[in-house]
């Protein structure tokens, strides 16, 4: 019997479990084919914290969501197993030995035949992730939606911090840079080729700009066909949105992505072999009416749909 979202018929959708979508809760990721993780924290973050409360709000906005998927017909509660294993128990007071906590934790999840989604958190949770599934996967494709690069050299001197991962994920050979894309970049730079680094290293790189009054799903057939077989992972900023759609985040730009795009961007991933997923930097002080986290809840059941061994329905 497969674990399935405790329904708003069965127990009204203000109370019940605090998991994401009501799923059962489980200690570890044995017998799972997929499961949630919060990484609860904003120490990595370089302008307004509080994505340390991201999880918990996105969880909360999640009771919302139904277990089918009604334009797609996706089904994931009928064919993968998948429970909420809790957080990552950070230390708060310590950035690096938090990014430590972060790869033993996915180090252990990893010993399972399992796909994490994860829930953020700033950006820097991405790198310690990406250094567990190089241990397992080899270096991974990446497709990296996001209003920023986050390849800076440092940041105030420090070399990790939620503007830096994607830069030491290619320095550390945790990602493949010929089946990298950044989609969504936009926004005002240091130089007139802050851009340019990642193109440089082989990235393809999407600004927001070739996508306004677009669709995105053209862009999302090359980058399937291009990505092939061989494990992919996701991590979608929210600020890759623009604030009229997500204003709960840390370091705002505008002109961005749509809900709509977004929606096309991942349903684009079906058939790629995602070995994981983030949502990262929903920060709920900025958004307290919850919308930035609700729109985070439904891209994580989105990224749910598209895993491998998801079943469609007709």
């Amino acid at each position: 019997m497969k674990n399935q979202p405790l329904g708003g018929n069965d127990m009204p959708r203000f109370a019940g479990p605090s998991t994401m979508m009501r799923l059962p809760s489980a200690d570890n990721a044995a017998g799972l084919d997929a499961c949630f993780i919060g990484v609860p924290m904003d120490i990595g973050a370089s302008n307004r914290p509080g994505t340390r409360f991201g999880p918990k709000q996105i969880r909360a906005e999640s009771v919302m969501l139904r277990p089918y998927n009604m334009w797609t017909k996706a089904a994931p509660f009928d064919s993968i197993q998948v429970a909420d294993i809790g957080d990552v128990p950070i230390n708060t007071f310590d950035l690096k030995d938090s990014v430590k906590r972060i790869t033993r934790f996915y180090d252990d999840v990893l010993t399972h035949d399992v796909i994490p989604l994860s829930l953020g958190g700033d950006h820097t949770m991405t790198l310690p992730i990406l250094r567990s599934m190089a241990k397992k996967h080899g270096p991974v494709g990446l497709i990296h939606v996001d209003a920023h690069a986050d390849i800076n050299e440092h940041m105030f001197g420090e070399e990790i911090a939620h503007g830096t991962p994607f830069r030491r994920a290619w320095e550390e050979q945790l990602i493949d840079p010929q089946r990298t894309y950044q989609i969504g970049l936009r926004g005002t730079g240091y130089t007139a080729e802050d851009f340019d680094w990642a193109r440089d290293k082989g990235f393809s790189v999407t600004q927001a700009e070739e996508l306004w009054h677009r669709s995105a799903a053209p862009l999302m057939a090359k980058i399937k066909d291009a990505l092939g077989d061989d494990p992919v992972y996701l991590s979608f900023d929210i600020d890759a949105l623009d604030p009229a759609f997500a204003p709960g985040t840390g370091t705002q730009e505008i002109g961005g992505l749509t809900t709509i795009q977004a929606l096309e961007i991942i349903r684009g991933c079906r058939g790629l072999n995602i070995v994981g997923c983030d949502l990262v930097e929903v920060s709920p002080p900025y958004d307290p009416q919850g919308s930035t986290a609700l729109v985070a809840a439904n891209l994580l059941f989105e990224m749910l749909c598209v895993l491998p061994g998801v079943t469609y329905r007709s």
